[in-house]
């Protein structure tokens, strides 16, 4: 299709190009043409004669004939609105459990066309429930599993949905975790999953030590297979309840990893008795918008009590919309 563009030889096409996107006038809806010697940049307009100042002797206003870009589809093209999911691994999890049966298909179908990378579109039917944290998911399309391999910051995480809970959104806040963690620590991740926190921190060998405690015999399994899968060292896998777990490593952590949000707080005094003086607790729950972080900072600060301890909040945010009115936070707080 032919468009007014720039002319200019291959040597000054970068500088022009940039000059255009300071002026906004770069046409994207084209490729840059070029040949052996020129290239050829799409305008959304002719430059005014103040504007062309800016512009090295060589250039030349000219028509040429551009291919247009072939846009890639998105879901949003096939079915006139966007749909709720996150993807883990190959697997999409569509978020709306109360979706019926012809409009899950239908965003399943949809999400299969314009991602080569899923293989596979899941319904949750349960929330996450139990004391292993799991959901009970429904195959709508593709290939009929809940096993896969999830990719972040460089670790490979094998995990099966069915059986251990996961989810790809606090992939920033691990990476921020790993942040606050010195060479020589001793980390104890009390519900640690598939590994998502722990084995980023180990594998960035830092700390002397990780101890990865989980209740979840199935979390557990996939835990030490990730350990092997990210050659990760100075990491415990260890199956067990955190509160009996507490008792064999008092007074050793210096980050204490607390990511059970709904019920973290029942597990506060064995988080205060892993914690070394100076150690940091990194609490998490979910709150209401009317009382975000006061409640759960006294709770924390009656378990330091409890053991003739104080606390020092060092920082408290939100880390996620979890629920209307309701979020997923965080509190650090240093126990002295």
């Amino acid at each position: 299709m032919k468009r007014q563009c720039i002319k200019v030889p291959k040597k000054k096409g970068e500088p022009v190009r940039r000059i255009l996107l300071e002026l906004e006038i770069l046409d994207n809806s084209v490729k840059i043409g070029a040949d052996e010697a020129f290239l050829y940049l799409p305008l959304t307009r002719e430059p005014a004669s103040d504007e062309l100042e800016s512009f090295p002797e060589e250039i030349e206003l000219i028509e040429f004939d551009f291919k247009p870009h072939k846009k890639k589809p998105v879901p949003e093209d096939l079915l006139g609105f966007s749909p709720a999911y996150e993807v883990i691994g190959d697997i999409a999890l569509l978020e709306d459990p109360e979706l019926d049966k012809e409009k899950a298909s239908r965003i399943a179908d949809a999400l299969l066309l314009t991602h080569s990378n899923i293989k596979t579109v899941l319904k949750p039917l349960t929330p996450v429930i139990g004391e292993f944290r799991v959901r009970e998911f429904e195959v709508v399309a593709g290939e009929p599993r809940t096993e896969t391999i999830h990719r972040e910051y460089g670790c490979r995480y094998k995990v099966d949905l069915a059986r251990a809970y996961f989810t790809p959104r606090l992939s920033t806040e691990r990476s921020r975790i790993l942040s606050r963690v010195k060479k020589g620590d001793i980390i104890v991740d009390m519900f640690a999953g598939v590994g998502p926190y722990s084995i980023l921190i180990a594998k960035s060998k830092k700390p002397s030590k990780v101890l990865s405690i989980d209740k979840n015999p199935d979390a557990v399994r996939y835990l030490r297979e990730n350990i092997i899968l990210n050659s990760a060292k100075n990491i415990e896998a260890i199956e067990g309840d955190a509160r009996e777990e507490a008792t064999k490593f008092a007074g050793t952590a210096d980050h204490v990893i607390m990511n059970l949000p709904h019920s973290a707080f029942e597990f506060l005094d064995s988080a205060v008795l892993l914690a070394k003086p100076g150690g940091i607790i990194h609490y998490y729950g979910i709150t209401p918008e009317d009382d975000l972080f006061e409640s759960s900072i006294k709770f924390i600060k009656e378990a330091a009590e409890k053991a003739g301890r104080k606390i020092e909040v060092l920082e408290k945010r939100v880390v996620r919309s979890y629920a209307p009115h309701q979020y997923n936070i965080c509190i650090e707080a240093r126990i002295v």
